[in-house]
């Protein structure tokens, strides 16, 4: 008798615990896995080294004996001003990068005296109206220097242009410019629900921006294709790997269906992925992304450059799995999740306070969470060695396993005529939907703990840690403001810029340049919308039963 059947014997005679042996996804795992499981591998060629195509053990050679990670902490909120001294504070304790928030009314493209704006502005990130907002908000910031990133979709493409008049203005080329924009609308359609107009107008301004900073912002990634707000929905880990590539994949086939070359944009598209709390499915998530990625820019794309086969990311530790109940226990959930972006071989990471089920992260909680970055750069020893868990029996069949439930969705949705059609049909919206009710029934029959949720309460528990509230003068300041910067700006040459940006949307040309006139005169966000609705219309989701 062989000693895996010696073993399996032994197992079946076990007691077991009464617990449910799947991933936080649902998937079944094994009791025990074992070389025969990660033969699955094509061989070494597909495992590869690092650096190596097809990158599973990650984008660099050196990975973190080079570099590590960049530190961000997503950070946003009342006015300008007082954004920018969050700011200043992260970059005090030590944060590499800036990582912008911005409230609901700025993403969906409202100015803050909208009447749809009451009651919201400031009060889940900043409110941005203006190019005089984006001044303050970055005063003092050394915008060569400092690594921006911006969670924006719909009126991305103003913002951005917002971004590249308050450079302009201070003497800073754009070539000089380091970050990434989100602009991934698509996720909008599938997860988020914020956008402005239906999805080609959107699309077009997307590759209108990939062909732009292509020449003028060669360091700036113009797309964060995005697989957080699809996990935050309700998803799968396989679900945000696949809706999330699969977007790409449309963003790549716009960009050549507008005359862009392959190489000369997709070195600069990067990926925002969420860290769950099944830390062994997070990281073979993370392997599978930059594998399939790689494959197919390669293979069915014919990208030449071997940095446009790079699947390059941002990770962000998954808000859904914090708890209003005991929150200085998120600290451990964000410390778990941390480590498996990191060990997933992340660019860039954000980590969540431990507030954040509750209010904006206060100064205490936010340190926290840096702090915790930080521990597990330079306490832990995980950043010492080259994918330590390369190799794994588990991370290897884990990682073969989500790649081919990737693949399954990919045919699928080529099947339904592509992303969008699938969008419109409610295929995503109605698979991520069975997710979620599925992973809640999960927890409400106990079958999975929360802990301080369904499990391990603390009756009677008083809350005892303190919150920052977002009041209303800042709604009342930020309208001021915008009302002052209308006055002394030149309302005719507003208008008449705002007149030829209608005339170039309705025309084939690329808008960004019209966009950067509109912004450098201070013409205000919603304004924009405006000019540009009329032309592209609003876009209303047909409901899916």
């Amino acid at each position: 008798m062989s000693d895996k059947n010696k073993w399996d014997d032994f197992y079946r005679a076990s007691e077991l615990r009464d617990a449910d042996f799947t991933s936080i996804s649902g998937n079944t795992l094994k009791p025990l896995y074992t070389k025969a499981d990660s033969q699955a591998l094509e061989g070494e060629a597909e495992l590869g080294s690092p650096g190596e195509y097809p990158y599973t053990r990650g984008v660099h050679p050196s990975m973190y004996r080079g570099r590590l990670w960049t530190m961000r902490q997503f950070a946003g909120m009342g006015t300008p001003r007082q954004t920018n001294e969050r700011y200043k504070f992260l970059l005090t304790k030590g944060q590499t990068g800036l990582s912008v928030a911005f409230d609901n009314p700025t993403l969906y493209g409202w100015d803050s005296d909208h009447a749809l704006s009451a009651g919201e502005v400031g009060k889940t990130g900043v409110a941005v109206d203006t190019l005089a907002d984006m001044e303050l908000l970055f005063d003092g910031i050394p915008l060569d220097k400092v690594s921006t990133s911006m969670t924006i979709n719909a009126p991305a493409a103003w913002i951005f242009t917002m971004f590249l008049a308050n450079a302009e203005k201070r003497g800073i080329p754009f070539a000089k410019l380091r970050g990434t924009l989100q602009n991934d609308i698509l996720k909008e359609y599938i997860a988020q629900k914020e956008w402005i107009f239906p999805p080609e107008p959107h699309l077009r301004l997307i590759t209108d921006l990939m062909a732009f900073s292509a020449e003028r912002v060669p360091q700036w990634n113009t797309i964060s294709i995005s697989g957080y707000h699809i996990r935050e929905a309700g998803s799968t880990a396989a679900q945000e790997l696949a809706f999330t590539l699969a977007d790409g994949f449309t963003y790549v086939e716009r960009a050549l269906k507008a005359g862009l070359k392959i190489d000369d944009f997709a070195p600069r598209l990067s990926f925002f992925f969420n860290a769950h709390l099944d830390f062994f499915e997070e990281i073979a998530k993370m392997r599978a992304a930059r594998r399939i990625w790689a494959r197919h820019m390669k293979e069915r794309y014919g990208a030449k450059n071997p940095r446009s086969w790079l699947c390059r990311f941002h990770v962000q530790t998954a808000g859904c799995s914090l708890t209003a109940q005991q929150p200085e226990i998120n600290i451990v959930r964000t410390a778990l999740e941390a480590l498996a972006g990191v060990l997933g071989g992340c660019q860039s990471l954000h980590t969540n306070s431990m507030d954040e089920a509750l209010a904006l992260p206060s100064e205490k909680a936010v340190e926290i969470a840096l702090r915790t970055q930080q521990i597990i750069a330079f306490e832990s020893g995980v950043a010492n060695v080259i994918d330590p868990l390369g190799g794994s029996y588990y991370v290897e069949a884990l990682t073969k396993d989500l790649e081919n439930q990737a693949e399954h969705y990919f045919r699928r949705i080529e099947e339904l005529g592509g992303v969008v059609r699938a969008i419109e049909q409610g295929f995503p919206q109605k698979e991520i939907t069975r997710a979620a009710y599925e992973y809640q029934m999960a927890l409400s029959r106990k079958r999975k703990t929360h802990v301080g949720v369904n499990n391990f309460v603390n009756e009677g528990e008083a809350l005892e840690i303190p919150l920052i509230e977002i009041d209303e003068t800042v709604e009342r300041d930020q309208i001021r403001d915008l009302a002052a910067v209308k006055a002394r700006r030149d309302n005719g040459a507003v208008h008449d810029r705002l007149r030829d940006l209608e005339k170039a949307a309705a025309g084939p040309g690329n808008l960004i340049p019209a966009l950067l006139e509109c912004s450098r005169l201070y013409a205000t966000l919603g304004e924009i919308s405006r000019s540009l609705t009329r032309v592209f219309g609003e876009y209303r989701e047909q409901p899916f039963f």
